[in-house]
């Protein structure tokens, strides 16, 4: 049965509210689908959803529909239906009660999935995130890094101590990268290490590890709850994310009491998330004795069999190579001349990138990237480039993730 199949019973009133929020996150999820986005508009609710990083446009359902299926989703996600007027966040239940109250899956029930509403001009959007590390990549080798990276980590996750930067733009994967990397620290100690995570919110349930989501609401932020964890005698951290300096600072004083963390930072570059952090007044002391490594990454789309070699100019659309790719589009890439995403990495060891000694002088991202290039660091475009070299990806696609300019 064709999507649009799947949503046709759905066109017009009356609806079966339950039977289609089943059949929206089954079929999101059948398609690999990261994100749905369910968005009323003065004539319907609209649905999209975010497959392989880039927003598509499905179907849309009859506008009386609307608050019945957000409320729906708000029942399964423990939410309160009754207040529309401001935003909400929960965990959609992996089970949901029927008529007779006996517990049923609901679909995707093996994903993890979070709800986020938000009022907006003509009622309530939804946004459902499916967590496909929940069920996939959970383990290093399955993330499709490069082996020399692999290897550097899994040397990285063997040491006490130190903080491990997991760096990128929002949906460039840190956040699958991170459980991934924990799931290997609880299988090689064997129970041995203890392992805690403070994350705003918890996104994948990881066995082995104690999870805590913090309430910043309740004053348990994040900076509050790394200090007080210190206390519970843990050996491997994995805090959700740097976003202030109080933050920054405490998790960079746990690496240097004899704790290994593990933590995501929004920066461009890997030596760029260096420059942010002076930039925050961490005291470049903290930064050389606690960093043991930094890695960026990005999300890059990979061609369908369908594509075709090329070595038209204008294909290249400006790209230092010769022969390039191009998507065409067939049924089974739904048209998009895409299949997938694989990563591509930028890997900074600060001392041996010759980083360290540079960050007592406060030295810029630029100057601290040019002396970490002359000690070997590849960077994230380079190793886009060769992805478009080898014909795993497009110039459009490069072009996309990283713009027509190089940026610093």
């Amino acid at each position: 049965m064709s999507l649009a199949d799947a949503f046709a019973s759905f066109s017009s009133m009356p609806v079966d509210v339950p039977r289609l929020v089943e059949t929206v996150l089954s079929e999101a999820r059948t398609a690999g689908a990261s994100d749905i986005h369910l968005v009323p508009t003065a004539d319907a609710l609209a649905m999209k959803w975010r497959l392989d990083g880039v927003l598509q446009r499905i179907c849309e359902f009859p506008r009386q529909s609307g608050p019945q299926v957000i409320a729906r989703l708000k029942v399964l996600a423990d939410l309160l239906t009754y207040r529309t007027e401001i935003p909400q966040e929960g965990r959609i239940r992996p089970w949901r009660d029927d008529d007779n109250n006996e517990k049923l899956p609901t679909a995707g029930s093996d994903t993890e999935t979070r709800l986020s509403t938000f009022p907006t001009l003509f009622g309530e959007k939804a946004v459902i995130r499916l967590f496909v590390g929940a069920g996939r990549y959970r383990r290093l080798d399955e993330l499709s890094l490069p082996t020399e990276v692999v290897a550097e980590l899994r040397q990285l996750i063997g040491q006490t101590d130190g903080v491990i930067l997991l760096t990128g733009p929002a949906g460039s994967g840190k956040t699958t990268t991170a459980y991934a990397t924990l799931r290997e620290i609880i299988a090689t100690s064997a129970g041995q290490r203890s392992v805690v995570t403070l994350e705003d919110p918890i996104e994948v349930v990881v066995p082995g590890a104690d999870q805590t989501q913090v309430n910043p609401n309740a004053g348990f932020d994040l900076a509050t709850g790394l200090k007080s964890v210190l206390r519970q005698d843990p050996d491997t951290l994995l805090v959700g994310e740097i976003r202030d300096r109080e933050t920054a600072e405490t998790v960079f004083q746990a690496s240097l009491t004899g704790h290994l963390v593990m933590t995501t930072f929004h920066a461009g570059s890997a030596v760029r998330s260096i420059g942010r952090l002076l930039d925050m007044d961490i005291e470049p002391y903290l930064l050389r004795s606690g960093l043991a490594a930094v890695l960026c990454q990005r999300l890059m789309r990979r061609l369908c069999e369908c594509a075709e070699e090329s070595r038209d100019s204008a294909d290249r659309f400006g790209l230092p190579v010769e022969t390039v790719r191009k998507p065409i589009g067939c049924e089974q890439c739904r048209f998009t001349g895409y299949a997938g995403r694989f990563i591509v990495t930028e890997f900074l060891d600060p001392e041996r990138h010759g980083v360290g000694p540079e960050m007592a002088s406060h030295r810029d991202s630029r100057t601290l990237e040019k002396t970490a290039e002359a000690h070997g660091l590849r960077s994230l475009r380079d190793s886009g480039l060769d992805a478009v070299r080898d014909g795993r990806t497009s110039p459009a696609e490069f072009l996309r993730i990283f713009g027509s300019k190089e940026t610093r």
